[in-house]
C-alpha cells in the first residue's frame, strides 16, 4: 500500500538541474481520466485488428501490458502491427477533456535547470497534452517511446538510451512518476524520485493491474505535483 512520505525540502532537491517527468497521470491529475480514453482506443484496436469481441480484446490487451510493459510491444511481437498505426489510432483523443493549468506552469519554469518529459506514449501525444496544459514551452526536450524503440519503462535500456540521447547527469536529476515500478532504475541510476498519487492517496478510477508492489525506491510521494515543485523551489 502506497503510503505518504515525509515532506520535501528545498535543500532535498538543492542539487538538481535535472527534472524529468512522465507524462500521463502525472502532469495532470488522476481524476482527468484522460487516458481512459486511450485505453478504450486501445481495446477497440485490438478488437479490429485480431477480430476479437471486445471482452476477450480487453483481456488480451492487458495481458500484453502486464508481460511487455506495453500493450503496443504485444501486439509487435505477437501480431506484427505498425507502430506508428497503433499510436495514431489510441492518440486520436479529445484533449479538451484537460484543464489549461497555469499555475503548474510557473511551477515548472521556476524549477533551475533542465525540464524534459520521458514517457511511453509518443511524441505527438505528448505535445498535445503538454499544449493543451499550457506547459508545453516550459520544456526543453522530449524522449518517447519512439526514442526508446518502442522498448518501454520500466526497461533498463530505456533508461540507458534516455540518459545517452540528452546527456542527463543522474546524480543531479529528479523524476516524477505515477507509476512506481518506473522510478526503481531512476532510483538505482542516482535520481531523487517522487511518485504522484491520486487525490488523497485514494486510488480512483487506477485498474488494479497498474499497482505496484514495493515502493523502497520511491523518495517522496504526493497527490499535488504543483503545491511539491513549489514547496522545493526556494
Amino acid at each position: 500500500m502506497i503510503k505518504p512520505t515525509h515532506a520535501a525540502k528545498p535543500e532535498d532537491f538543492s542539487h538538481v538541474t535535472e527534472w524529468v517527468f512522465d507524462l500521463d497521470n502525472t502532469l495532470y491529475p488522476h481524476h482527468t481520466n484522460l487516458f481512459s480514453q486511450i485505453d478504450v482506443k486501445m481495446t477497440d484496436y485490438v478488437s479490429r485488428i485480431l477480430q476479437l469481441p471486445r471482452d476477450e480484446a480487453r483481456t488480451l490487451q492487458k495481458k500484453y501490458y502486464l508481460e511487455y510493459g506495453t500493450t503496443l510491444r504485444g501486439l509487435m511481437a505477437n501480431h506484427k502491427v505498425s507502430a506508428d498505426e497503433f499510436l495514431n489510432y489510441v492518440h486520436d483523443i479529445d484533449y479538451s477533456w484537460l484543464a489549461p493549468n497555469p499555475e503548474l506552469g510557473e511551477a515548472i519554469k521556476a524549477l533551475p535547470g533542465r525540464k524534459l518529459i520521458f514517457t511511453n506514449g509518443d511524441t505527438k501525444h505528448a505535445e498535445n497534452t503538454a499544449r493543451q496544459l499550457g506547459i508545453l514551452d516550459h520544456f526543453d526536450e522530449i524522449f518517447d517511446v519512439v526514442a526508446a524503440n518502442l522498448v518501454p519503462k520500466p526497461a533498463r535500456e530505456t533508461y540507458d538510451k534516455f540518459k545517452a540521447l540528452h546527456r542527463v547527469d543522474t546524480q543531479k536529476a529528479a523524476m516524477f512518476e505515477d507509476l512506481a515500478r518506473n522510478l526503481e532504475v531512476p532510483k538505482e541510476m542516482g535520481m531523487k524520485t517522487v511518485l504522484i498519487v491520486p487525490n488523497n492517496f485514494e486510488p480512483t478510477f487506477t485498474e488494479h493491474w497498474e499497482h505496484d508492489g514495493s515502493t523502497d525506491y520511491v523518495d517522496y510521494t504526493t497527490d499535488d505535483l504543483t503545491q511539491f515543485l513549489k514547496a522545493i523551489v526556494k
